[in-house]
């Protein structure tokens, strides 16, 4: 390593050793199992069914678009458990050793914008406690400009702090947390299915409301298009991790390890969820008189000690995720742009400090602008970045990678002066067709051809094959 340079190089992003690589497989699925409990899985069915679809087919989409982003998820992370390095350090291969900042860096600030996200849920969580147990006390008006009052802010400033905790001792502690948390979760999550079942006595008749694409349905003709949108949405909502899992399997025992543990803790796991969010939610109509989408609402609905306990279990549940998915890769990312000066730790608290400048709680204002605008439009992003180094690692360089290269300017990914061309134009390339159906998504501009809308459909999809088609036919020119 003496002769590794040192804007390259620092103690957290040198390759793993044999003494470091404690994770077997059920570390992996463990760490799978607390991620996919949390609010936002809960509520992924609700935007489908929002769009239309009946319960099953919101939770049988929900389980294809996690099936589907397996496959990157065990490819990319083979590096990690084959070389021991994390995901900006792969980077290099395919975009350079001063190129890769820019995927890193386009990887981190999406983790940020969910960091902030899921610090909001765990904050409100907070807020509803401390007011089911005060009598309301602690409701006041909206500040202006935040939008909030003073104790929702508040709580989602306490629930930030926690986190600094765990920042601050790295990932052997997060792998900890992860291990603890997931089969209480798992029990929670069947608690409260019993709790509905039992107290409506039998899930209610949204389990029953037929499709509205079935024949004569208000949306009749129209299920393939928003099957694809949905697909692509489920997808996108681990493209993330599907980037950066090699953050984690840099330090599994086994390629086996990894790829069993996160075959056992993904798919299945996340339709489960799914499929408690919407039983419990059809419940609740029979319970309350309303569907009630949002768990931290439902929570401050049940009443009693119960209160306490599920929302404590909520904010578990959301600091497991948060950690995991949120703080890893964009601490990782920080840290690759100065390796001298940002550590993971530095890394970690700059990731914290973006996800309160971001006002998380202005992007889940509604389930379309949530699933079709956030999701699909970070997985047009995300996905081009996942076929460069697919195509590059598996095709191109079929798995062997030189990696003191990796940490040295004048080694085989250091020429073009760092930046890998290839990689760069590919990454354009493949961004470009989905960029017009994200503009008229997003409200950027009114109308755009029709095609550019059905593109946008498959975002996830058109990146990963249209970046690395492109790649290779560059690289290998």
């Amino acid at each position: 390593m003496t002769d590794y340079d040192s804007d390259l190089w620092n103690a957290d992003l040198e390759p793993t050793t044999e003494v470091t690589r404690t994770w077997d497989w059920k570390a992996y699925a463990a760490l799978w199992i607390a991620m996919v409990v949390c609010v936002p899985t809960y509520m992924l069915a609700a935007g489908l069914i929002a769009e239309g679809m009946s319960w099953d087919q919101a939770v049988i989409t929900v389980m294809l678009g996690n099936i589907i982003v397996l496959a990157p998820m065990i490819l990319i992370g083979h590096a990690g458990a084959k070389y021991g390095v994390p995901f900006p350090v792969l980077l290099r291969s395919a975009f350079g050793t001063k190129g890769a900042r820019i995927p890193a860096m386009a990887r981190g600030l999406v983790a940020c914008g969910w960091f902030g996200i899921q610090t909001w849920v765990g904050g409100s969580a907070i807020y509803v406690i401390i007011n089911s147990l005060s009598g309301n006390a602690f409701q006041g008006t909206p500040l202006p400009f935040l939008g909030i009052d003073i104790a929702q802010f508040f709580s989602f400033l306490g629930f930030w702090s926690i986190h600094l905790f765990f920042i601050k001792n790295g990932t052997e502690s997060i792998r900890w947390l992860e291990t603890i948390a997931a089969p209480f979760l798992i029990f929670m999550g069947l608690a409260l299915l019993a709790w509905a079942y039992i107290k409506a006595g039998g899930f209610g008749a949204m389990l029953s409301t037929p499709s509205q694409f079935s024949p004569g349905g208000a949306k009749d003709g129209q299920f393939l298009g928003a099957f694809i949108a949905g697909l692509t949405a489920m997808v996108g909502f681990w493209a993330t991790m599907a980037l950066n899992i090699p953050d984690f399997t840099r330090f599994a025992k086994s390629q086996k390890d990894q790829i069993v543990g996160q075959m056992i803790g993904l798919p299945l796991p996340m339709a489960l969820f799914a499929f408690i969010g919407v039983a419990v939610t059809s419940a609740t109509v029979t319970i309350f008189g309303e569907a009630i989408w949002d768990p931290v609402a439902l929570a401050g609905r049940m009443g009693g000690f119960g209160v306490v306990v599920a929302l404590a279990a909520l904010i578990v549940a959301t600091l497991t995720t948060n950690l995991a998915a949120n703080v890893v890769a964009p601490s990782y990312g920080f840290s690759n742009l100065n390796p001298q000066k940002i550590s993971f730790t530095m890394g970690g608290y700059i990731t914290a400090s973006i996800g309160i400048a971001i006002f998380p709680w202005k992007l889940l204002e509604s389930s379309g602008g949530y699933l079709f605008v956030w999701l699909l439009g970070y997985s047009a992003l995300l996905g081009p970045i996942a076929g460069i180094l697919i195509a590059d690692y598996f095709l191109l360089r079929k798995c062997n990678l030189k990696v003191d290269d990796l940490f040295r300017h004048d080694g085989e990914y250091g020429s073009g002066n760092g930046w890998n061309r290839a990689g760069l134009w590919a990454l354009v390339i493949g961004i470009l067709p989905n960029l017009p159906g994200f503009l008229h998504a997003a409200g950027f501009v009114e109308t755009v051809p029709e095609i550019f809308d059905m593109v946008y459909n498959y975002a996830w999809f058109v990146g990963v094959f249209v970046a690395g088609g492109f790649y290779l036919a560059l690289a290998k020119k």
